[in-house]
């Protein structure tokens, strides 16, 4: 069983998507290790505490499972189950929050600890990612931890393009903001397109 074990855990994502849509369980709970982490990572960047996450982690990769012949190999295994998981997460947002993306109520101030001595100029990225807006957060998330572009995120969100673009942008603005040395300089976060 070892053996088989250590098999398993040398083959590429490609291999055991093959072997799981066979009917492999042991080869799908290889891509379940290997990619279970990440998954409830992204799921917590864009909002989730443990149990949720780890719920929403679950329901994916079940989710996955029975789509397993859907997948293609035209990206990573682990970004198509990340995509899974935050339109999941989306979904549960929506029904959960009832929050409108088009008006949003007045922001927080984005860069709360400004001026504070000591660790509190110190911020990581999921505390940075925690003070942004909800909406923000999370075409900020799908769009950067999740791999979707705005267009994909837009149609998870059931939002218009411009919408998702605009928190997107004001999203890392904040992120900017909140992440450069006192509260201002260089730019923390990578701006590449995902147009």
């Amino acid at each position: 069983m070892t053996q088989s074990v250590e098999a398993r855990a040398s083959k590429h994502d490609l291999e055991l998507v093959a072997l799981a849509a066979a009917g492999g369980r042991e080869a799908f709970g290889e891509l379940v290790r290997r990619h279970g982490s990440a998954v409830r990572a992204l799921v917590r960047r864009m909002g989730a505490d443990g149990a949720l996450a780890d719920d929403l982690a679950q329901d994916a990769f079940l989710a996955a499972f029975e789509r397993i012949a859907e997948f293609r190999g035209e990206g990573a295994f682990q970004a198509w189950v990340k995509r899974i998981a935050a339109r999941l997460y989306v979904k549960r947002w929506r029904r959960d929050a009832r929050l409108d993306l088009v008006a949003e109520p007045s922001d927080p101030d984005p860069r709360p600890g400004i001026g504070e001595a000591g660790a509190a100029d110190r911020i990581d990225l999921d505390a940075a990612l925690r003070s942004l807006p909800a909406a923000e957060r999370v075409c900020v998330s799908l769009c950067y931890g999740g791999g979707l572009s705005h267009a994909e995120a837009a149609l998870a969100l059931n939002t218009p393009l411009g919408t998702v673009k605009s928190h997107v942008k004001r999203g890392l603005d904040r992120l900017r903001a909140r992440l450069a040395p006192g509260g201002h300089g260089s730019s923390a976060v990578e701006t590449t397109a995902h147009g």
